[in-house]
């Protein structure tokens, strides 16, 4: 036996080559045989090609005996392929999970440091973080290179600033508390007032952003230093005057033109994107199941009514439309002016009788920047009417109408005698407020007669028995069922009424003569 292998080897040597080549080397190993170095001998050469050859034949056999069972080899072939198969998908799918974690940890850690998904149809550019800083610079705008930036100047989270801003269509909260007010024309108006949080984002982005960008010459309302009296004054005197109302002036306006303003002032699509969501909102139904409120989106956003913001982003967007209205005014010899949605043309002489190509070419306008004009509130004054532009009578000079101030008078004198039970002004609730209104109104419009009408309703307030009436209505929360002859102030004025809480630019006093509180504010 071979020195140092064990039987089962031995036997395994004989069977790889041959009896006769293990032999032979054996014995030339153990010296028995000979080493011829130069060249082997004949016998020795004889074995060993005898070796090769067999074992080139076992390897025949063998692969012929593979092929003899075709299925038994296809079944091996098969078995190999899925244990192969098998073991790839189990390192892939740990390869998928790796980075499956790998991602939803990058993902929470991306939500901590920038917003990414604002809700459907609105998060498509919110990976657009490069601002147009030479744009922003000629409007003289804050930079805010990212919404973490911007959250960092409102002094909020970038937490806070993503509920504020989400797009949901069916939520289980709102940022707006939406009540109605009365029409002019009839009918109720809807205001979505937006919740403290809301409402101090917006005046935010009024006060840092809006508010820094020139209006155009033509808009009066909401913007600093002008009034009603400002809109007024350039149509005094005129031949012909007409007023044109907008439809649904804020709806009207969608987020995804308030989001295009945004850009074009030079703020990257994500800044912009959630600067529009913040001042847009849709109108929503609200709806009771299994105990819990949900408000379900009807519309898409828009601007709201009764949002701070809203007003002073019509008047930018608008700016196109009056530069274009300040050209045909020229064009036909008019004076343009426009308060909010109300838009005043005159003239005087040759000019009034171009009317008709005037309409029809302010019509095509509004058309064309996606507006409506509102058919029953354009109305045409002529010589011989009374002429009023946002409530002021400017036939020959700015006055207000006689028939209110007559009534308002008789209001305030009916009260010294027979206090406040029975008594009504205007179609809000609170007498006391719509009173106070209407007197800062014709103090701003006429302030020698609303200094005096002030001193009238100041002292009246001063009075005791007033006062303890007063008192009376508010805490049993009654009104007055009957109204004296004195008209509504929201019914003489043509000026539209805002509700309140909506923040305008500071009047100068000096200039342009406003009280402590804008009328429509105090109405």
């Amino acid at each position: 036996m071979a020195e140092g292998l064990t039987r089962q080897q031995l036997y395994d040597r004989i069977r790889a080559s041959s009896k006769e080549e293990f032999i032979l080397e054996e014995m030339t190993r153990l010296g028995f045989w000979a080493r011829n170095t130069t060249q082997p001998s004949l016998p020795e050469t004889l074995i060993r090609k005898e070796g090769e050859l067999r074992r080139e034949l076992n390897e025949l056999l063998a692969e012929k005996q593979k092929y003899r069972n075709k299925e038994k080899l296809l079944a091996d072939m098969r078995k190999e392929r899925m244990a192969k198969a098998k073991l790839k998908r189990a390192e892939t799918k740990k390869r998928n999970e790796e980075k499956k974690k790998a991602r939803a940890a990058a993902w929470t850690e991306k939500k901590h440091l920038d917003i990414i998904y604002l809700g459907e149809e609105v998060s498509a550019g919110l990976n657009k973080i490069a601002p147009d800083e030479t744009q922003l610079a000629k409007f003289g705008l804050p930079v805010f290179k990212d919404a973490t930036a911007l959250a960092a100047a409102m002094g909020i989270t970038l937490g806070k600033l993503r509920f504020l801003a989400f797009n949901r269509k069916v939520a289980h909260t709102s940022h707006y508390q939406r009540f109605q007010i009365p029409k002019k024309s009839g009918g109720t108006r809807v205001i979505s007032a937006p919740m403290p949080q809301l409402k101090a984002a917006q005046h935010w982005i009024l006060e840092n952003i809006l508010y820094k960008i020139k209006n155009s010459d033509a808009a009066h309302g909401f913007v600093p230093g002008k009034s009603i009296v400002t809109n007024a004054a350039p149509h005094v005197g005129q031949d012909i005057v007409i007023n044109i109302d907008l439809r649904d002036f804020f709806p009207s306006v969608p987020y995804k033109r308030v989001k295009g303003l945004f850009c074009k002032l030079g703020y990257a699509e994500q800044v912009a994107t959630i600067l529009g969501l913040i001042c847009t909102e849709p109108e929503v139904d609200e709806i009771l199941l299994d105990n819990r409120k949900y408000y379900v989106a009807k519309t898409e956003r828009h601007l709201p009514q009764g949002a701070p913001t809203s007003p002073a982003l019509t008047n930018l967007i608008c700016f196109k439309l009056d530069r274009r209205f300040e050209g045909l005014a020229a064009k036909y010899g008019y004076a343009y002016t426009r308060y909010a949605d109300d838009m005043t043309f005159s003239a005087k002489g040759e000019a009034a009788d171009k009317a008709g190509q005037l309409l029809w070419s302010v019509k095509q306008v509004v058309k064309e920047e996606g507006f409506t004009i509102h058919p029953d509130k354009l109305k045409v004054m002529r010589q011989g009417d009374k002429r009023e532009v946002t409530g002021i009578v400017v036939n020959e000079k700015i006055s207000l109408d006689r028939d209110t101030l007559r009534k308002f008078r008789a209001l305030l004198h009916q009260i010294s005698k027979t206090g406040l039970a029975g008594k009504r002004w205007g179609k809000s609730k609170n007498i006391i407020s719509s009173m106070e209104g209407f007197a800062n109104y014709v103090y701003m419009v006429k302030p020698e007669q609303g200094t005096k009408l002030k001193e009238t309703l100041a002292a009246l307030l001063q009075r005791e028995d007033i006062k303890a009436e007063a008192r009376s209505l508010w805490t049993t929360g009654s009104t007055a069922p009957a109204a004296t002859d004195a008209p509504a102030p929201a019914d003489t004025p043509s000026a539209p009424q805002h509700p309140e809480g909506i923040p305008i630019a500071k009047e100068t006093p000096a200039a342009t003569n406003t009280p402590d509180k804008p009328w429509w504010d105090v109405l």
